[in-house]
């Protein structure tokens, strides 16, 4: 018997009628359609891009620093998002730190275009942000990308947090989409090398493995922004010839319930009208069966992205909103 209460797939009720206006407002913006990935690179970037968007919509935040240390691939880029809500907390040295790789299918995608949804999560959870340029494939592929993610954790835990006033107690890390996939992949990866544990991992709509086998692949395969059959494409790029698709820092989500004790609190997201619902949810079931703490929160009627697109959706601030809320519990107890 399961002891999990996470069902094995999720649902989707109606779509969000504001995403529904976004989508219609902008037919061409894919991320794995039939396009140049290099098409969608600059179209992304003009229609996300914090720069883009109206003085009112942007978020506002205590102070934004930009920074970058060297790693062992070159020069990473990395942005803090400092809340006012946490100035107590580091001037202190008991602020949290949420390392944070964007979504983009390993490929598309920038900090630009994922901070105005960020600056809403740290000033609602108290937590700083730091996120990350990292490397994108094909120029690069896996593992460029962890060894990124190990950098900068380890810099935080050394002089870069301490004179951030961060708790090296309280390092997390979290992406979306394809940050999802490895951001679970380096937790397993850092347990694998005996590596000091993340504080938690916050999976948004994670691509925990390939969609091909589930229902979400088939209800939700195309024109909800997240083309499905373009994940495979995106799985191409990252991943090396001679790493197999099931191997355990590619495919968490293939990973027996045995392997995957262990991990850290988890924050697990999904969305109703997502190619990636259901591996998602298959995700956070499995963390759960093999005794992990997993809060599992579901927006059925949101789609793959919406942490990008609050500033055309109420819907979606809400779900940044309540996944502030579990980041600030999780966090700080």
């Amino acid at each position: 018997m399961s002891n999990s209460k996470i069902p094995k797939v999720g649902n989707r009720t109606t779509l969000a009628p504001s995403i529904s206006s976004f989508l219609k407002h902008n037919p061409s913006l894919h991320l794995g359609g039939a396009n140049a990935f290099t098409d969608e690179r600059r179209h992304h970037t003009e229609v996300f891009g914090i720069h883009s968007l109206p003085k009112e919509k942007v978020h506002p935040i205590h102070e934004v620093e930009f920074t970058a240390i060297r790693g062992p691939h070159g020069t990473i880029p990395v942005r803090v998002l400092y809340p006012k809500s946490g100035e107590e907390k580091r001037k202190k040295g008991e602020a949290a730190a949420l390392v944070y790789f964007h979504g983009g299918g390993y490929t598309v995608g920038s900090v630009d275009e994922f901070e105005n949804g960020l600056r809403q999560l740290a000033e609602e959870s108290a937590v700083q942000i730091y996120a990350v340029d990292y490397r994108l494939a094909p120029e690069f592929a896996h593992p460029v990308q962890l060894d990124e993610y190990d950098a900068i954790i380890s810099w935080l835990d050394s002089s870069g947090g301490k004179s951030r006033g961060i708790s090296p107690s309280l390092i997390c890390g979290g992406g979306d989409s394809a940050g999802g996939n490895m951001t679970a992949a380096l937790c397993l990866r850092r347990q694998d090398h005996k590596l000091p544990p993340l504080a938690a991992q916050i999976l948004l709509y994670p691509e925990a493995r390939l969609p091909f086998d589930t229902p979400a692949a088939s209800e939700n395969n195309s024109g909800l922004y997240l083309e499905c059959n373009g994940i495979f494409s995106f799985a191409d790029h990252y991943l090396p010839r001679g790493i197999p698709p099931a191997h355990r820092y590619i495919s968490p989500g293939m990973q027996e319930i045995k392997d995957l004790k262990g991990q850290p609190k988890s924050v697990v997201c999904t969305a109703g009208f997502d190619p990636l619902r259901d591996v998602g949810v298959e995700y956070a079931r499995k963390l759960e069966e093999a005794g992990n703490v997993v809060i599992w929160r579901h927006f059925d009627r949101l789609t793959h992205g919406w942490l990008q697109m609050g500033a055309w959706s109420d819907e979606a601030e809400n779900a940044i909103k309540e996944l502030a809320g579990e980041v600030k519990k999780v966090v700080y107890g």
